[in-house]
């Protein structure tokens, strides 16, 4: 999923410069013929979670894969991923060892949880030569928080992981309506839009009690939710918003994200952690702008007033309001959504995020 939604342009910049072989967790026999990518594949399970017995058998491959490959440079994407990558690279003396941080699992936890998953990011930080921030706000935070040091973290472009592709996130009125028909949304309401996994931390049960809120109010606000389920809070959601179900939508999975941007009017991501927030730069690009929580990485992709409004993380009075000052200010919406499409397409291009890596790469030394 991660290399199918962030990195495949740059895999395939990369493979046109480099020797590449992509290790990724996968069951597909064709990898990368299905996905287009000029690179080998070697097939290798990590698991997300914490599990010391498969977490050691992974280890031992990546070791042994970067002994017998005998690699110059080793990236890793995704917390566990870079965790296992940049210990194997540094027991296998590979040379270049770079991880991009993509946000902190233990931002939102407490105790014993945080201190080990911090723990386990200093340990990454320690074994890589090299780190990579997907934002401003998030470089900061690490340092802040003693991960790692200044000199060692640097943030590519403006930001974010892969930027936005403008050829398939735009603005698109026949989309639009077409999306809106099969949900059987009119073309005059106002569609608010969530896409990413429906987790806690992603702060989606803030977002349905805040639209439970807005409403009564605002008898053409829809709420759709677009993603899989992660934690089991769909029917919590519903029983949040029973007096408004016939405004409320789920779509468990999509291939095709920029279909129900197009169909949007305002992009909401409540989120409690979040290294950037790449999802806020495709409804730009898409002329939505987007209401999001005032933390670390969400504060890089919307300029608060002008492309989007930003609340406290947890306040769901302060996002209540938001939600209704964009769904009963139509002229305001436009505007912040004309603010955020250029601003998408002259920060977050992918060509440029693709060409910043190039050059990052031929740069090392």
């Amino acid at each position: 999923m991660t290399v199918k939604a962030f990195l495949k342009e740059q895999i395939i910049a990369l493979g046109k410069r480099y020797d590449v072989t992509l290790v990724v967790n996968t069951k597909q026999t064709d990898f990368a013929g299905k996905n287009d990518l000029p690179v080998r594949v070697i097939p290798l399970a990590i698991e997300r979670s914490i599990n010391p017995v498969a977490d050691i058998r992974a280890l031992y491959r990546l070791c042994r894969l970067f002994r017998q490959g005998r690699f110059d440079l080793v990236h890793s994407v995704t917390p566990k991923a870079g965790l296992l990558a940049m210990l194997a690279g540094k027991m296998a003396g590979v040379r270049f060892r770079v991880h991009t941080f993509t946000g902190q699992v233990w931002a939102t936890r407490h105790g014993l949880s945080r201190l080990l998953l911090k723990a386990m990011d200093r340990l990454l930080a320690w074994s890589a030569t090299h780190l990579l921030a997907d934002s401003a706000s998030q470089r900061q935070f690490l340092i802040d928080q003693k991960v790692t040091a200044a000199k060692k973290l640097v943030v590519l472009a403006d930001g974010s992981i892969s930027g936005v592709d403008a050829g398939r996130f735009r603005p698109d009125s026949g989309v639009r309506s077409e999306v809106r028909k099969q949900l059987e949304i009119a073309d005059d309401a106002v569609l608010l839009l969530f896409l990413g996994r429906l987790n806690r931390d992603k702060g989606v049960l803030d977002l349905a009690t805040a639209f439970a809120n807005v409403a009564p109010r605002s008898a053409h606000l829809h709420l759709l939710l677009v993603g899989p389920d992660e934690g089991g809070l769909k029917e919590k959601i519903k029983h949040i918003d029973t007096a408004f179900t016939d405004r409320l939508h789920f779509i468990d999975y999509t291939d095709s994200p920029e279909s129900f941007f197009a169909a949007a009017d305002i992009f909401c991501l409540p989120s409690y952690r979040e290294g950037f927030g790449s999802v806020i730069i495709e409804a730009a690009a898409c002329g939505v702008p987007a209401i999001g929580s005032k933390i670390y990485g969400i504060s890089d992709a919307i300029c608060d007033g002008e492309t989007g409004l930003l609340f406290e993380a947890g306040n769901v009075s302060e996002l209540s309001r938001a939600i209704e000052r964009m769904a009963l200010h139509p002229e305001q919406r436009r505007a912040m959504g004309e603010a955020a499409l250029k601003r998408a397409r002259n920060l977050f291009p992918t060509k440029r995020l693709v060409q910043a890596w190039l050059d990052y790469y031929d740069g090392l030394q």
